[in-house]
C-alpha cells in the first residue's frame, strides 16, 4: 500500500517522474530539492535527454533511470558509471520504472506514450499525479479501472493551448460525476481563476492561483496535505481586473472538436488525440500551417468508425490507425 502521507524528515514519500527532462518533470525536482529530505527518487525517465536525465539521477540519488528510446541506452549506461543509479531502456524499462513502489509517480510522459506505464502505476496503487491528459482521454474508463482496482488515487496536474483545454474538457468528465453537457469552457485571459464549480444554490466557488505548474504539482506531491511552494502569492490590489468570454467555435475549433469527440464517445477521443499529435508534430517541423492541425484532427475523425475499444490492445490499434490516417492526411497537405 502506498503512503498517503504527507512527505516530512520522519516520513519520505518516495517518487517516481515519468518524463522528468520536460518541463513538468524539472518543475517538480524544483520542489523536491527544496524539501530533500522530505522525499526519495525510486526512478526517472527521459525520452532521449542521456547527459539531463544522468544529472539528476545522479544529483537526487535515484534508483533506476530510464530512457525510452533503446538507442541511447549505452550512453545513459556510460553516463552513470560509478553512481548507484541502474540504467534502462525502451518499454520494458519504463515498465519496471512504473512498477516500483514509489509512493507517487507523477506522469509527466508526452502523448500516448505515457499511457502504458501509467497504467503500470495506477494498478499497483501509486498515487498518480497525472500531467499527461492524453491518458485520460485515450483511455479514460481503463485507467479509472485500473486506480480503483490498485486502491490508489489520481490526482490531476497541467494546462496550456486550445487543443489541451479541449482534451482538458474529455479529461474533467472522466474525474468528475457530471455529464459532458454539464462542462463549460470560457476563455479567461488574465490566467487567475483556474476552475469553477457552480452549485444548485446559485453559489460559485473559484480555485484562484498564479500560473505557476508548481502550484498543482505541489498539490499532488503532498496531498492530502499542502506544502510550500516557491509561487509569487496573488495580489488583488494590482489584480484590477478579471474578464471572460465565451470561446468562439469558429476561432477555436479544437474546442468543438473535443466536444464533438466527447459526444461521439467510443474510441473516438482516442483518435481525436492521435490526430492532433500528428498534426503538432508535423506543425513543429514547419511541413504544415498552424490551422491545418484542426483540420487533419477533423478529417480523420471523419474518416474513421472507432467502435468502443475495451483493452490497452484495442486502444493501441485505434491510436496506431488514426496516426497513420493523420500522417497520410499532413503529407497530402504538405504535396499541395
Amino acid at each position: 500500500m502506498s503512503n498517503f502521507a504527507p512527505p516530512s524528515a520522519e516520513n519520505p514519500k518516495s517518487l517516481t517522474i515519468l518524463g522528468s527532462t520536460g518541463s513538468v518533470g524539472c518543475s517538480t525536482l524544483d520542489l523536491v530539492s527544496r524539501q530533500m529530505q522530505s522525499f526519495s527518487i525510486k526512478a526517472l525517465t527521459a525520452n532521449s535527454n542521456v547527459d539531463q536525465l544522468a544529472e539528476q539521477a545522479r544529483t537526487y540519488g535515484a534508483e533506476l533511470a530510464v530512457v525510452a528510446d533503446p538507442a541511447y541506452y549505452a550512453a545513459l549506461k556510460d553516463a552513470l558509471a560509478g553512481s548507484s543509479t541502474r540504467a534502462a531502456a525502451g518499454e520494458e524499462g519504463l515498465a519496471e520504472a512504473a512498477s516500483l513502489e514509489a509512493d507517487t509517480v507523477m506522469a509527466a510522459i508526452v502523448g500516448a506514450a505515457g499511457l502504458n506505464p501509467t497504467l503500470i502505476a495506477a494498478e499497483r496503487g501509486a498515487a498518480v499525479a497525472l500531467a499527461n491528459k492524453e491518458c485520460l482521454v485515450c483511455s479514460g474508463d481503463l485507467l479509472l479501472r485500473a486506480v480503483a482496482r490498485g486502491g490508489g488515487v489520481l490526482l490531476p496536474v497541467d494546462s496550456a493551448t486550445m487543443m489541451n483545454k479541449g482534451l482538458e474538457l474529455i479529461e474533467a468528465f472522466h474525474l468528475f460525476p457530471v455529464s459532458g453537457d454539464r462542462i463549460e469552457v470560457v476563455v479567461h485571459p488574465q490566467s487567475v481563476i483556474h476552475s469553477m464549480v457552480s452549485y444548485v444554490d446559485g453559489s460559485v466557488l473559484a480555485q484562484l492561483g498564479s500560473p505557476d505548474m508548481r502550484t498543482p504539482i505541489a498539490y499532488a506531491l503532498a496531498w492530502p496535505d499542502r506544502m510550500a511552494a516557491p509561487v509569487p502569492k496573488l495580489d488583488f490590489s494590482v489584480i484590477t481586473t478579471l474578464t471572460f468570454e465565451q470561446p468562439d467555435p469558429v476561432r477555436f475549433p479544437a474546442l468543438r472538436l473535443a466536444r464533438e469527440a466527447l459526444d461521439a464517445g467510443g474510441g473516438m477521443p482516442t483518435v481525436l488525440n492521435a490526430a492532433n499529435e500528428i498534426g503538432v508534430a508535423d506543425f513543429l517541423k514547419s511541413r504544415i500551417g498552424f490551422l491545418d492541425i484542426c483540420a487533419i484532427v477533423e478529417e480523420t475523425m471523419q474518416r474513421l468508425d472507432p467502435g468502443s475499444p475495451t483493452t490497452i490492445e484495442d486502444i493501441k490499434a485505434l491510436d496506431a490507425d488514426a496516426r497513420r490516417v493523420a500522417g497520410e492526411l499532413a503529407a497530402a497537405s504538405v504535396a499541395a
